[in-house]
């Protein structure tokens, strides 16, 4: 019988990234085979000793929170519902990425690259790409602060990802650069998340998540955790969940649906989730690099025989990820169609002189 409670015996390990920059060929075959390793087992591995300025993570993570302490109405001014093109402030309870559960106690603020409307990214409405949604001056005083510090840090972690690219062509005895194209004019989305402690106590916390067990959309994700816990990732192997416990300065990288089906299944897009028990705050910032939208994933080479059929047809990544992503917020949108009803019920129930339970 599988087991529910997590643990951290098989969290997944920390790799000195900073060998990959150096001279040091064995080093580097080994940070290599233990990424391979880690792609084979579950996809998930953590780095530390990355380009990554840790003062920058820092101050990143401080505006992470300052701005959801914000009031409601300033956050909701630059709310992504504004838009058509996925930038902004998303309302808790948006989202629902596991079947069966209830809309996720998270709140987020979704970034991306600053292009313009004349851009033809956003001229061919290619997976949410636009301007971003940042507050005024008038409703947040150090509102440039605020846009600096975040486009600095996104634009060196998708830096950093295409890097973990590079380790990647390398793990499937590529050239190093075989990712580049995939790579150039990329489309990369950075959320900033805010975990709220899971409701305790109210016959539905079984069915609370921060965000449910799902896999990633897109090519491979970066991850930075604050110091609250709360991410877990699945082990098949022994049927359990797995804490990934946060350390300071590391990020958490996983592959994203895109390299499971472009590998054929040879790497795994794995299952991970967030439960917040800790009763505190949990805030985090993944950046989820999805690729050029245009590039056409097919199988790789050296990941099915000659004579052995590609487990999926070729498909575009906006093909791919826009997909996943509108059925992802069309669960929430029927959950709350459901409450709606039921609530109509209800009314119309008492109306007709039967009794409802008012909560």
């Amino acid at each position: 019988m599988a087991s529910s409670e997590p643990n951290t015996a098989r969290s997944p390990p920390l790799l000195d990234f900073s060998v990959f920059y150096s001279e040091d060929l064995a080093a580097k075959k080994k940070l290599v085979d233990q990424v391979r390793d880690c792609c084979l087992h579950n996809g998930f591995f953590q780095i530390i000793n990355h380009p990554v300025p840790v003062e920058l993570q820092q101050k990143v993570m401080q505006w992470n929170k300052r701005f959801f302490d914000l009031p409601l109405e300033v956050k909701k001014s630059v709310g992504k519902d504004l838009n058509t093109w996925n930038r902004g402030y998303e309302l808790l309870r948006s989202q629902i990425l596991e079947e069966g559960t209830l809309p996720e106690l998270k709140e987020g603020f979704y970034i991306g690259e600053e292009i313009p409307k004349t851009h033809p990214y956003h001229v061919n409405k290619k997976l949410n790409s636009g301007p971003n949604a940042w507050p005024s001056e008038e409703l947040l005083a150090e509102v440039e602060d605020f846009k600096t510090t975040c486009m600095s840090y996104y634009h060196a972690v998708v830096s950093l990802a295409k890097d973990i690219l590079k380790v990647l062509a390398l793990t499937l005895d590529l050239d190093e650069s075989y990712f580049g194209r995939f790579s150039d004019g990329a489309v990369a989305t950075m959320r900033l998340l805010h975990y709220p402690p899971t409701e305790k106590g109210d016959g539905e916390e079984k069915l609370r998540r921060g965000i449910g067990a799902h896999t990633d959309f897109g090519a491979v994700t970066v991850l930075m955790q604050d110091e609250v816990d709360g991410l877990q990732v699945w082990d098949k192997d022994v049927q359990q969940w797995f804490d990934v416990m946060p350390v300071p300065g590391a990020f958490v990288v996983n592959l994203g649906n895109l390299m499971m089906r472009w590998s054929n299944d040879r790497y795994i897009s794995n299952l991970h989730r967030v439960i917040n028990r800790s009763g505190k705050e949990r805030y985090s910032i993944p950046v989820f690099f999805s690729g050029n939208p245009d590039y056409v994933i097919d199988c790789l080479p050296n990941c099915k025989a000659e004579d052995e059929q590609a487990k999926y047809p070729p498909i575009t990544v906006e093909e791919a990820v826009g997909g996943s992503y509108r059925e992802s917020y069309g669960r929430a949108e029927k959950w709350k169609e459901s409450q709606k009803k039921q609530g109509i019920e209800k009314a119309v129930g008492a109306t007709a002189g039967n009794p409802v339970a008012v909560a």
